[in-house]
């Protein structure tokens, strides 16, 4: 795969595999691939998109989906995956990653809405969506991608039919955690610190954690790590290092996870950024 950061105008006609990475704080991407595109991986945002050409197809919650042009894709965080093309020509897309935090904004404290099946066709949510995509030249500026980012949750909880979701049992613990577990990268620790750090049962907090966040605090830990991976790898770090800076046992263990992770290995990804420069 090449990923380029050309004006998207320049790529609309390229042929092969090709990723568009729009500017901005919230990652945004359109990208055409062929075949087999994506090994099984999760994100711990939710990918929010619209097909544009051909077939995206991906295994997710146990069944393969087939999303045609014109279609919604929501998969729920860390929800595992894959992408390739469902009828053997190339397939476009462009897809939004949100991170959970971001909509708790407007959540307050509920449960995250989930989606079932991943595609859908509501009117409202395709245009949420599109407010977030429609324009990849130039990045949202912080009205318009507060207002996309609220009309982009009240559709989702529609949707999923959350008229009234219950509140979580204690939104300030899994505040607290959160922060626990930014601070506390590089070294190992269990739910029972997380449980002292923040004065709320282990497991209320686990479950209270992926309700409001998305992902376990323990797969939470993980993203958080790989994020530093990638900073340290576009640095020019080597992956040894990347891997023992990053709280891995070893090189072996951070390139699972990575793969789980982004469908492809550390170094397949460093090759892919290099040619994009």
């Amino acid at each position: 795969m090449v990923w380029l950061e050309e004006p998207l105008g320049q790529l609309s006609n390229r042929p092969g595999n090709w990723m568009f990475n729009a500017p901005g704080s919230l990652g945004r991407i359109e990208a055409r691939l062929c075949g087999a595109a994506f090994t099984p991986h999760r994100h711990d945002t939710y990918a929010v998109g619209i097909t544009l050409e051909g077939v995206q197809s991906f295994d997710y919650c146990g069944s393969a989906r087939h999303s045609l042009p014109g279609q919604v894709v929501v998969l729920h965080p860390d929800e595992l995956h894959d992408g390739r093309s469902g009828d053997g020509a190339p397939f476009r897309y462009r897809t939004a990653y949100v991170a959970p935090a971001e909509m708790q904004q407007v959540l307050s404290g509920r449960a995250l809405p989930f989606i079932a099946g991943g595609i859908s066709d509501d009117p409202a949510l395709r245009r949420a969506v599109c407010a977030l995509l429609e324009d990849l030249a130039h990045p949202l500026d912080t009205l318009e991608l507060e207002q996309a980012l609220h009309d982009l949750t009240v559709a989702l909880m529609a949707v999923a039919g959350l008229k009234s979701p219950a509140r979580i049992t204690n939104h300030a613990a899994v505040i607290r955690a959160r922060d626990y577990i930014h601070a506390n990268l590089d070294r190992s620790f269990q739910l029972e610190d997380l449980e002292r750090a923040t004065g709320h049962d282990r497991w209320q907090l686990s479950r209270d954690f992926r309700a409001l966040l998305g992902a376990s605090p323990y797969r939470f830990l993980i993203f958080r790590r790989l994020d530093r991976a990638r900073r340290m790898m576009t640095g020019g770090h080597g992956l040894a290092d990347v891997a023992h800076a990053c709280g891995f046992s070893d090189q072996s263990h951070f390139t699972r996870h990575f793969r789980k992770t982004f469908g492809m290995t550390p170094k397949a990804w460093v090759a892919a950024h290099d040619r994009s420069r």
